[in-house]
């Protein structure tokens, strides 16, 4: 990816008000910035430097902390200064500002968004896998999740991944070398148990996907969708699942016009509830408000990673249930849940049919909320591994998937002895490929450009 080597700035805190603002600028060479900022100042590089941030005339916009940090011992591996006063947005646009017209006979110009954590990718301070930890980390909406960012940040993933490769490498090697030498008569795969380095390489590549599949859901998580007839305790179901009272809960028919969303955490896993408007026949007598919830319903329930389904214990199951039932969409696990069986007498339970598995619940009386919170967590596939889970994204899993792949075709190759082995060391390369495409060895333009276009600016 070729690499715009003007100097860029820009504020590197969140937008609002705040107890401290950072203004940053990253450039191969800022003596002329500073000296423009700072007249007849020497700022030592990583100590700070409490002193008047002015404008062009002359007069203090702010007071605060520089600190020059000079490349290649810096986050992006060139020049990098940062100026730290208070946090109100006035402020620091003001400042800013300043900072652009003072660089500007240098070529400065406002950051692109994760312009400055690409520069630390393209400048080998990180690897790719690296770069998208520090926007997980940013982003990570559990402690759970923001561990496992930690650990990828710190390259533990890419450690993982590195060890993969070079174990892939090593056997390339052997084999290649045996398609130079072809005059030596020798059964390769047994002389050199190319056949076990094999197995050991599956092997461990099964351990960090499961690894990174269950990090994966921490970072994502589930979106769930509560779907049923109205006044079957959606709402009810929703609240008491979020531990308050984020929807209205009335006896009245169509109280929900609208989805409600609210994000939960099951053992560290985002869970998205999605509480929707009560599906009532078309013929019914509604509103033109209530039928576009009901829209909104299916338009949700096309989305969602799970649907639950709620019915009303008390009644049992009707025409109108069977109706939502068929119009759901295929593939997508359902979790049928029998609510108010505090009015039913039924007690709070799992049933496992062929068709369904059913959790009775009072969402009134929290009675079998645990039990619902082990089903998602089932459906979701979470299993608690005891071992450091790496965030990953699904490019990752798709990289990881496609390197098995490989390896089972080349395992196939192995299988016919020494007659393939140009096809064996074919699809070796093509398994190295896509291990190292997670760390960024092998990534297109385009690639970098959406992975980093969803940072923040300043970052």
């Amino acid at each position: 990816m070729k690499l715009d080597s003007s100097p860029i700035a820009a504020i590197a805190t969140a937008a609002g008000r705040g107890g401290i603002g950072v203004v940053r600028a990253s450039g191969k060479d800022l003596a002329p910035l500073i000296a423009a900022l700072f007249p007849g100042v020497v700022l030592r590089p990583r100590h700070a430097t409490f002193i008047d941030f002015t404008a062009a005339d002359g007069s203090v916009i702010d007071q605060g902390l520089a600190l020059l940090f000079k490349g290649p011992h810096s986050y992006t591996g060139e020049d990098v200064l940062e100026l730290q006063g208070h946090g109100g947005p006035v402020v620091l646009q003001m400042l800013l500002a300043r900072v652009l017209q003072a660089g500007e006979p240098a070529g400065l110009r406002l950051a692109e968004p994760g312009e400055f954590t690409r520069r630390a990718y393209l400048n080998d301070k990180l690897d790719l896998a690296q770069a998208e930890a520090v926007a997980d980390l940013i982003d990570a909406s559990t402690e759970a999740a923001a561990r496992s960012a930690t650990q990828s940040l710190s390259g533990a993933f890419s450690k993982t991944i590195h060890v993969l490769v070079e174990q892939t490498i090593n056997l390339r090697m052997l084999v290649e070398a045996t398609l130079d030498f072809p005059e030596e008569e020798i059964d390769f795969l047994e002389q050199s148990d190319a056949r076990g380095q094999l197995a050991v390489i599956v092997a461990s590549l099964d351990k960090v996907f499961q690894q990174a599949a269950q990090g994966a859901l921490l970072r994502e998580g589930l979106n769930v969708v509560l779907v049923g007839q109205p006044n079957v305790g959606k709402s009810s179901l929703l609240n008491a699942l979020a531990g308050a009272d984020i929807a209205i809960v009335t006896p009245i028919a169509g109280t929900t016009r609208d989805k409600v969303r609210e994000t939960i955490q099951i053992e560290g896993i985002p869970l998205h509830i999605i509480d929707t408007a009560g599906i009532r026949a078309a013929d019914e007598d509604i509103d033109q408000v209530e039928r576009i919830g009901i829209e909104r319903t299916w338009g949700e329930v096309v989305k969602a990673d799970v649907i639950v389904h709620l019915l009303d214990a008390s009644y049992g199951p009707t025409a109108a249930d069977e109706t939502i039932v068929a119009a759901f969409p295929r593939g997508v696990p359902v979790l049928r849940i029998w609510n108010k069986i505090d009015l039913s007498g039924h007690q709070s339970a799992v049933e496992v049919a062929p068709d369904a598995v059913s959790v009775y619940l009072s969402a009134n009386e929290h009675s079998g909320i645990d039990l619902l919170r082990e089903q998602l967590l089932r459906i979701a596939g979470w299993q608690q591994t005891g071992e450091s889970l790496y965030l990953a994204r699904e490019r990752h899993l798709i990289a990881l998937r496609a390197a098995r792949e490989h390896l089972d075709v080349a395992a196939a190759h192995a299988a016919r002895s020494d007659q393939s082995l140009d096809l064996f060391a074919e699809e070796l390369r093509l398994a190295q490929a896509q291990l190292s495409s997670i760390t960024g060895a092998f990534s297109s333009d385009d690639l970098l450009g959406v992975i980093f276009g969803r940072f923040c600016i300043g970052k």
